[in-house]
């Protein structure tokens, strides 16, 4: 008796799109935003901005904090407009660009 893979090719297909997709969520994606800082605090490395919708990490509008090198942060302060670059690692945003 002899067996054929070939009712097994959709399926197989299928599981690929499936794992390309979920491979692609996995990569870290850097999105911009920009709002207004509300807290800054250098040594914990810890920013918190009032920013707008970004789509691309799917957060609303909101006030959010922020981890970031400590170096990023040292001209900023509270009442500062900024925009900046972001990405979510694990269950922390991170900024990795900002500018006033």
């Amino acid at each position: 008796m002899s067996f054929s893979y070939r009712h097994l090719r959709p399926a197989l297909a299928a599981a690929l799109v499936v794992a390309s997709v979920y491979s692609v969520a996995a990569v870290a994606q850097e999105a911009s935003g920009s709002g207004e800082v509300r807290r800054v605090d250098p040594a914990a490395g810890k920013i918190t901005i009032k920013q707008g919708a970004i789509a691309d990490l799917q957060l609303p509008a909101m006030t959010l904090v922020y981890h970031a090198d400590p170096a990023l942060l040292k001209d900023i302060k509270p009442g500062d407009k900024v925009s900046f670059s972001a990405k979510r690692e694990g269950d922390k945003y991170v900024i990795t660009k900002i500018s006033k």
